[in-house]
């Protein structure tokens, strides 16, 4: 019987690992992911269209993708460096903004992603809920 493992984080480190553990066909792997990023995309993500910070949960579908996928994990993944609009955006937030208008929501958008890259694992996103990061310093 394959071992439950879940990985509980962000970007970089969480990827890293989710990386290195689904080619262990004897572990079944969630991705518990991070919900607070708003810089960046995220920001526009957030604050215009209302819906999670997207880049976080993109970075775990890629990270669990069948190997196969490698022009798809590359289009999902391109950066736009030009254009006033475009310009710091992915392609794969995009995608993921798309999904979610066609399925009705961020869950149905990253269980779609996830079945187009065969992804070897489940992504969920810690909460559904607005939440920010805020720092209070002693001066104010």
């Amino acid at each position: 019987m394959p071992k439950k493992v879940a990985v509980i984080g962000g970007g970089t480190g969480t990827v890293a690992v989710l990386s290195g553990l689904k080619y262990n066909t004897d572990v079944t792997l969630s991705a518990i992911v991070n919900m607070t990023d708003d810089g960046g995309s995220n920001r526009v993500v957030r604050d215009e269209f209302g819906l999670l910070p997207l880049s976080d949960l993109r970075k775990s579908i890629v990270a669990l993708a069948d190997a196969g996928n490698g022009i798809f994990r590359e289009l999902f993944t391109y950066r736009f460096d030009k254009g006033e609009g475009l310009s710091s955006h992915t392609l794969g937030n995009l995608m993921l903004m798309a999904l979610s208008d066609i399925t009705g929501s961020e869950i149905g958008a990253i269980e779609a992603a996830s079945k187009i890259f065969n992804c070897r694992g489940k992504v969920i996103p810690v909460t559904l809920d607005d939440v920010r990061l805020v720092a209070k310093y002693d001066d104010g």
